[in-house]
């Protein structure tokens, strides 16, 4: 085996291992034992367990940002939700493994961690087809950047949940979200305000 065919041979190993029982669970030992090779082959590939994890991560985190980045393709709003929502799905349902990895050790509610990282971007890309939609509706743009961060919220979260459910199928799981968004948001209230006051 080549020294190249070795390195992607453990990071194959790694990324079922992390994906299977996550980050602190797995050791070089058994990487190195399902590779059949001796612990100081992983260490003078990666450098160590943190080496071999943050080569797996950067490969997943692009995969999923390419997707996404590809499926918004010109379109009108609603489509562009629709192509960013199946994007996501197609995402988790071929990827389940690094989906698992990012969502496991940087879940939706961290401050911190790749998969924020990923919602971050794709909320920054969302922001400004909604500011767009915002100024012909007449209104508010500064508004858009929360509104592209509870969207890309809802897709993720619902994303968490169906890599398990995985019914409904990932077109009516799409669907649904899209038809929450995208109704909800065309019904937007100018200034909204809640209906009732919270006790002081």
């Amino acid at each position: 085996m080549t020294s190249a065919d070795r390195r992607e041979q453990l990071i194959t190993v790694a990324r079922g291992l992390f994906a299977q029982k996550g980050y602190e669970a797995t050791s070089v030992e058994e990487i190195a034992a399902r590779s059949e090779v001796s612990k100081p082959v992983v260490y003078e590939h990666f450098g160590g367990k943190e080496g071999l994890y943050a080569v797996v991560v950067d490969r997943e985190v692009r995969a999923l940002l390419d997707g996404v980045t590809q499926s918004l393709t010109a379109g009108r709003a609603h489509e562009l939700v629709e192509q960013a929502a199946l994007a996501l799905l197609d995402y988790i349902e071929h990827n389940s493994d690094g989906f698992r990895i990012l969502v496991r050790d940087s879940p939706v509610g961290s401050a911190t961690g790749s998969f924020v990282s990923i919602l971050s971007d794709v909320g920054t890309r969302v922001e400004h087809i909604l500011a767009e939609n915002f100024k012909r509706r007449g209104l508010d743009p500064k508004n858009a950047p929360m509104y592209a961060q509870m969207l890309v919220g809802m897709v993720a979260l619902t994303g968490q949940w169906w890599l398990d459910a995985r019914r409904p199928r990932k077109q009516d799981v799409a669907a649904h979200l899209v038809n929450l968004a995208w109704n909800g948001l065309s019904g937007l209230e100018l200034k909204p305000v809640l209906s009732t006051r919270p006790h002081k």
